[in-house]
C-alpha cells in the first residue's frame, strides 16, 4: 500500500479522489455532485491510498488556525475493513505532524464515530449537524500530547 499526496488539481491522483468521492458520496450515499466537489478543492490537500496502482481510499486536508480539517474520507465498498481507512489518516496525522499543526478535526458520520474513536479521535462539544443530509459529529484529535 502506497500513499500519494497532492495539492496539483491536474494530477492522476487528483482524479483518482474524485472517482472515489463520486462512487462513494454521490453515488452510493446519495450526496449531490455540486456539493461533493466544492470551493475548497485548489486549497486541499488529497491523499489516495493504492495497492498495486489501483486506487482504493483517499481523504482531503483544508489548513485552519488550529491545524488541519479532514474531510471526503472514503474508502471503495469492496475495500473496506482492510485497515485502508486507518492507513489514510495514518499518512494525514504524520503529514500534519511534518507540518506543526496543533490539531486535526473532522465531521464524523455517525457510522464512522467508532472507526475514528479507535483512531484516537474525540468527540468535541459541537452537536449534531447535517452535512449533505448526512447526520455527522464533529471529532478532534489533539497532535500535541
Amino acid at each position: 500500500m502506497t500513499i500519494e499526496v497532492t495539492k496539483d488539481l491536474t494530477s492522476t491522483t487528483y482524479q483518482d479522489a474524485l472517482a472515489i468521492r463520486t462512487t462513494v458520496f454521490v453515488e452510493e450515499q446519495n450526496v449531490p455532485a455540486d456539493l461533493e466537489v466544492d470551493s475548497e478543492e485548489a486549497r486541499a490537500i488529497y491523499f489516495v491510498a493504492y495497492d498495486q496502482g489501483l486506487a482504493l481510499g483517499t481523504a482531503r486536508l483544508l489548513k485552519e488556525g488550529y491545524g488541519y480539517h479532514v474531510q471526503r474520507v472514503a474508502v471503495l465498498k469492496a475495500y473496506r475493513h482492510h485497515g485502508i481507512g486507518a492507513q489514510l489518516l495514518d499518512a494525514i496525522v504524520d503529514y500534519a505532524q511534518a507540518h506543526d499543526a496543533g490539531e486535526l478535526r473532522l465531521g464524523a458520520q455517525l457510522t464512522a464515530v467508532g472507526f475514528y474513536k479507535g483512531l484516537g479521535f474525540h468527540l468535541t462539544e459541537k452537536p449534531e449537524f447535517l452535512d449533505a443530509g448526512i447526520r455527522h459529529r464533529e471529532m478532534a484529535l489533539n497532535l500535541t500530547d
